[in-house]
């Protein structure tokens, strides 16, 4: 199995996880936050939706700037518009990961706001991080909010204290 082909596997598996837990999130609550300083509901789990974007992104691009790209947060108006932005994502990443090369993770991406370099590391490592470990670090915020609003929570890696 190919570097490419280990990622998709674990991209299909993981997002099958991921849509569980997107499914329980109450829209009706969109705008609720455990705390002032944290996102909302609603744009949390567009916030997880949109994540795998960024394999894609670093497979296409040596570097993110950003300087260059205004943050413009949008928050899902529906659980349809929800899942439809993780689909197409989803598919877009495995589409990204099925055409590149074995020699496209050894390259560099940089990341810096204009001129200032923040990190540079491998493709390989950017895809880890900036969108499997994200993914799994909000997935596990969006589980504590699901708790906190009192919304059973679904099991990740067997069932969880709401399916014993």
């Amino acid at each position: 199995m190919t570097f490419a082909e280990s990622l998709i596997a674990e991209l299909k598996h993981e997002s099958g996880l991921t849509r569980k837990m997107l499914e329980r999130a109450p829209f009706d609550k969109r705008e609720w936050r455990p705390h002032e300083r944290s996102m909302s509901l609603g744009r949390l789990v567009t916030h997880i939706a949109e994540i795998p974007h960024w394999i894609p992104q670093i497979l296409e691009n040596d570097s993110f700037d950003f300087a260059g790209r205004p943050y413009q947060p949008h928050t899902a108006s529906s659980p349809e518009e929800l899942m439809e932005i993780f689909r197409a994502n989803i598919d877009s990443s495995v589409a990204a990961l099925e055409k590149a090369a074995a020699e496209d993770f050894d390259k560099i991406w940089v990341v810096k706001r204009g001129e200032q370099v923040i990190y540079q590391v491998l493709k390989q490592v950017a895809i880890r991080g900036w969108a499997f470990s994200h993914l799994f670090h909000h997935r596990g915020q969006l589980s504590v909010y699901l708790r906190l609003l009192d919304v059973p929570v679904p099991g990740m890696y067997g069932p969880s204290a709401d399916e014993r």
